[in-house]
């Protein structure tokens, strides 16, 4: 024996017809698409602003590189006044030490 039929107001989704099952997947698969299409948009956001950092990143390395290759040379530059007044120190030291050991004879 058949059940009665449910009143239309009861009716579970089970029973709608094929057209209303494929018109609610159709809907939940635009809500679906407008979901991911506004996740992509946020990505490239966070990758436009990700290139804009690294961008900047970038731009200070290079400045901080042409820092460190001026103080080398001036580094340089003092190391050799230095290695300079070591040696003329030398010098004269040798010398005023002959200049000693000569008055001394």
């Amino acid at each position: 024996m058949r059940k009665p039929a449910a009143p239309a107001a009861e009716a579970s989704p089970d029973d709608s017809s094929p057209a209303d099952r494929l018109v609610g997947a159709l809907a939940k698969l635009n809500a679906a698409l407008a979901e991911q299409r506004q996740a992509v948009a946020t990505w490239r956001a966070a990758m436009a602003d990700l290139r804009t950092s690294t961008s900047g990143l970038s731009a200070g390395l290079h400045r901080y590189n042409a820092s460190l290759g001026t103080l080398s040379d001036k580094v340089a530059a003092v190391n050799r006044q230095a290695r300079d007044l070591e040696a003329w120190a030398d010098g004269a030291l040798a010398s005023q030490g002959a200049a000693d050991t000569t008055l001394r004879h």
